[in-house]
């Protein structure tokens, strides 16, 4: 404090004024100024509804003068909520749920609202776990592409209010990115380019995403001379990827589509390793579009998804919420788009065959095909 005051001297020795407490305003300030008790201050910033319009002006506009704002724990205090959010997402390390938080933490920064975030590192014991403890917390979850049973995610909802992103679940609200609608892009750009022989590296098994991607491409597939060839479960990460890379290669197809960026640039890295060409003799597609997929050698193919705005709209739906509660659930759904770059071409021919040469030893369990003819 001593420091603090003599900043202060410093400060007022120039002005000639006399020397201040450099204090933060208070409520009591505000109430003082604009001719109010302190309880009129609190009701403008907590419940501006139950104050006059012309008394609200007043006080605001002091508050405005004074850089006056109310803390958030006066403000719990007087309404019940704390002015917190949270936001789990099953791993922070990637690109993917970054982009997601930035979207959402604008949103809810505008609305005056914090976000607490949690990783529950692809583990569906420690979802539920984080879920539950930020419910002490914050007004309300969003739970980034949730690894949890439906079940599980009914009784969780009893304990705060609940938007899912990525994830349909009845009764709860949702941002739904088109996974499937992106898949059918990618499929039909491989057909486009002559490609009959595709690869799918599947991303884990209770991924909602990656229900719905299998979904487009099964139907892009249907009725067409096309043979798919998936392989998976794999964990969505860049390593996974690697080993998927030769499963693929042992596979012979001409063209792979990734479960997401990650594992494709993981199939890019461990195609470099042994000095396959891309696109020269096996196509590359990923998803999601983060950042480094532009940055790679080649540019990496992939399906862009708006990341941001599902963050800010997932926001958007748990303010509606507590604004209006019980006023039902909204699902929300975002389109995705194809962006072509330099990892996929058309095939040349015996592609398949000169693959096919270099077979490597590959597990039953991880491989399945069928066929659209």
């Amino acid at each position: 404090m001593k420091s603090i005051d003599s900043f202060c001297n410093r400060l007022h020795s120039v002005s000639h004024e006399p020397a201040k407490r450099c204090l933060p305003t208070s409520i009591r300030d505000v109430a003082r100024s604009a001719n109010v008790s302190p309880a009129t201050v609190s009701r403008a910033f907590a419940e501006p509804d139950l104050v006059s319009a012309e008394t609200l002006k007043r006080v605001m506009a002091v508050a405005e003068e004074l850089h006056y704002r109310p803390s958030r724990a006066a403000r719990s205090l007087t309404t019940g909520k704390t002015g917190n959010i949270g936001l789990v997402v099953p791993d922070l390390s990637n690109p993917f749920f970054s982009a997601i938080l930035k979207g959402g933490q604008a949103r809810a920064r505008e609305a005056d609202h914090a976000v607490f975030l949690a990783d529950s590192e692809e583990n569906a014991r420690l979802e539920i776990e984080l879920v539950r403890a930020m419910a002490r917390q914050v007004d309300g979850v969003i739970i980034c592409s949730s690894r949890l049973s439906e079940a599980q995610l009914q009784q969780l909802r009893k304990d705060t209010t609940l938007v899912l992103l990525n994830r349909r679940v009845r009764g709860v609200s949702s941002v739904l990115l088109d996974s499937a609608g992106g898949m059918r892009q990618a499929i039909g750009h491989l057909v486009a380019l002559g490609h009959e022989r595709i690869g799918f590296l599947g991303g884990p098994v209770t991924s909602w995403s990656n229900k719905e991607r299998r979904r487009g491409l099964r139907a892009e597939a249907r009725g067409k001379s096309l043979e798919i060839i998936e392989f998976g479960p794999f964990a969505p990460q860049f390593e996974a990827g690697q080993h998927a890379a030769d499963l693929a290669v042992a596979a012979a197809v001409t063209a792979v589509v990734a479960f997401n960026d990650l594992m494709a640039l993981g199939v890019l890295s461990r195609l470099a390793d042994r000095g396959i060409g891309v696109p020269d003799e096996i196509s590359v597609v990923g998803f999601d579009n983060i950042p480094m997929a532009a940055m790679a050698t080649p540019h990496l193919t992939t399906v862009a998804l708006p990341l941001e705005q599902s963050g800010r709209v997932a926001i958007e739906l748990l303010l509606e919420q507590f604004a209006q509660p019980g006023s039902g659930t909204h699902e929300q759904g975002l389109a995705a788009q194809l962006i072509v770059r330099a990892s996929t071409a058309p095939p040349k021919n015996g592609a398949g065959s000169s693959l096919r040469g270099a077979r490597a030893t590959q597990a039953p369990e991880e491989t399945t095909a069928f066929s659209e003819t």
